[in-house]
């Protein structure tokens, strides 16, 4: 989201650490003389709880996402062995065909053979697939070449179509500008103790001087930035301007930024930027690969949020916790569309900066 620097106006703060919520499982214990063990029970948790719980049962596992209306992480298993020790952590476990193994062989089978701009793919637990995305520019021979690497690949991979076209959400508007170019604030972060905010890296790539409005004093400047590849940048602010750990919710008020987050599907979050303001939706995959026709761009995280050109660089978050940074995508806010975000704990660790 995109984080307005003008004194009279509210600037989205972003501290950077890593996300620590313990999340306890509930296990049924058998009474001493009861035969057999009852199943354990799975535990009601909040989305950050379920990721960190993703996280310690990671091994024997096929991918994880988190049921909001159940409030219960369900994970993917390929055997009963790892389905009972999923259970007795509390999750849900779900017995799937393909193994994460065998879904990141595919992912990279795609990347060797059908990197064709106009593309995308990401893993989906839900439906134990990698999901490939293609927009409307890929066509003739390129579809072909996409359609027969998928087919190759049998059951592990789907094939989709957007009427949309990826590409950086790069535009003119009011939040962060440059020389021709306008995006949105991500998160403000301090890094060395000095202050400092980031945005997506094909912002910094294109402009080295910000201002907090068109043809305004410079207010920051763009020490580093990564695209493509990643799509993170870092720039230090150079002008007396308010820099508060928030995000600006254009409604009058602000969210309250403490920390970072590493993102769960499934999980229910908001996207702010200058363009289209605030709007809300669900993460659909992780360790996303987005083909732009700048190059391509990995380990992403895939919504259906929308965005529009202007709001790359704002930023993706759930309550307190910094997500990510608007990347691209396809779509508008109208029609609907998917749109991919560089996750804010791998950017904060780049450049050794910090939430707060």
């Amino acid at each position: 989201m995109k984080h307005r620097r003008i004194p009279n106006r509210r600037a989205l703060l972003a501290g950077a650490g890593a996300l620590a919520l313990a999340a306890t499982a509930t296990v049924t214990l058998a009474n001493a003389n009861a035969s057999p063990a009852p199943t354990p029970s799975v535990s009601k948790l909040t989305a950050a709880a379920a990721n960190t719980l993703a996280s310690q049962l990671k091994t024997d596992t096929a991918g994880a996402f988190y049921d909001a209306k159940a409030k219960k992480l369900v994970v993917n298993v390929v055997n009963e062995a790892a389905a009972k020790t999923v259970r007795a952590k509390g999750a849900e476990a779900r017995l799937v065909r393909h193994t994460l193994a065998q879904l990141d062989s595919a992912r990279k089978t795609l990347k060797a053979k059908a990197t064709i701009p106009g593309t995308s793919w990401g893993v989906d637990p839900t439906s134990n697939k990698v999901v490939v995305t293609a927009d409307r520019t890929v066509k003739g021979a390129k579809l072909a070449q996409l359609t027969k690497v998928a087919k190759g690949l049998g059951d592990k991979v789907v094939v989709r179509h957007s009427k949309g076209e990826f590409k950086p959400f790069i535009g003119g508007g009011d939040a962060i500008w440059g020389s021709g170019a306008r995006c949105s604030l991500g998160f403000n972060v301090v890094k060395d103790g000095q202050p400092y905010f980031l945005t997506a890296g094909h912002c910094g790539n294109a402009v080295k001087s910000w201002s907090d409005q068109q043809g305004g004093s410079e207010i920051a400047t763009t020490e580093e930035s990564s695209f493509p590849g990643n799509d993170y940048a870092i720039a230090k602010y150079t002008g007396d301007t308010a820099h508060p750990s928030e995000v600006d919710l254009y409604n009058g008020s602000t969210q309250k930024i403490t920390k970072a987050a590493e993102a769960t599907v499934g999980e229910k979050v908001q996207r702010s930027g200058s363009t289209t303001q605030v709007h809300d939706g669900t993460v659909k995959a992780l360790n996303a690969t987005v083909n732009y026709q700048e190059g391509q761009v990995d380990g992403l995280i895939q919504t259906d949020v929308c965005a529009e050109p202007g709001d790359s660089g704002g930023a993706l978050f759930d309550g307190e916790s910094a997500l990510g940074l608007t990347s691209g995508g396809s779509g508008d806010c109208s029609g609907g569309g998917e749109t991919f975000f560089q996750p804010v704990p791998e950017a904060l660790e780049a450049y050794g900066a910090q939430i707060g």
